[in-house]
């Protein structure tokens, strides 16, 4: 089942003419809802967003081809461009396109990292054993996490895919109960401890302020 963001935000880019000044960002869809609240909250009215699908993640393989892709539509009608996408699993293929192609994107191993903050993240080494979630995940647990692992069909693959987890961390970008108690019900459907961890937006929202203000 695809999820893909709403078809307001997937379309914000590409319908403006091209104007000085204009900022698109390239993102992957799972941050759409928070780049378009940092959008509001910031008055960053000179800043587009172009998302591409959230389940790109189970294929990390298509992500760079996809995000290139998007570059090349896009970057005549854009006097600058940024992906929002860390490495997320493209073993630094993503990196090196986005080098070859002249933009910028967001540093980091994942987004569960620069939700964190990468510094703050890379100082963990011992939550090698953690599982995280953020916002979007806890939203998306069934089409993400539960059917794409077969959970759903198979529950005694649980124990097999997670056995060497030891907690369900949720990075947490806004004050939600309604989240908080979804997040908890997934770590008890994967038999793990709870963690709720306040992040906020961390990384992304430093590095789309540094894009914003040039």
């Amino acid at each position: 089942m695809e999820i893909a963001p709403d078809d307001d935000i997937l379309t914000e880019a590409g319908l403006r003419p091209a104007s000085v000044g204009r900022i698109l960002i390239i993102a992957c869809g799972a941050l759409a809802h928070e780049i378009l609240a940092l959008k509001r909250v910031n008055g960053w009215d000179h800043l587009d967003l172009q998302c591409l699908p959230a389940n790109l993640h189970l294929w990390p393989d298509r992500i760079t081809e996809a995000v290139a892709a998007a570059v090349a539509e896009h970057r005549n009608r854009y006097q600058t461009i940024f992906v929002a996408y860390a490495d997320c699993g493209t073993g630094g293929l993503l990196q090196q396109r986005c080098a070859d192609l002249g933009v910028e994107m967001i540093a980091g191993p994942h987004c569960y990292a620069f939700f964190e903050g990468n510094a703050a993240f890379a100082a963990h080494p011992d939550e090698i054993t953690a599982f995280y979630l953020t916002d979007f995940l806890v939203r998306q647990f069934d089409a993400f996490v539960w059917r794409p692992m077969g959970l759903d069909r198979h529950p005694q693959l649980r124990d097999m895919l997670f056995g060497n987890y030891t907690k369900l961390v949720y990075q947490a970008q806004t004050d939600d109960p309604a989240l908080d108690l979804k997040a908890q019900d997934c770590a008890r459907r994967l038999g793990l401890e709870y963690e709720r961890r306040k992040t906020g937006y961390g990384d992304l929202e430093v590095a789309l302020a540094k894009v914003a203000h040039g």
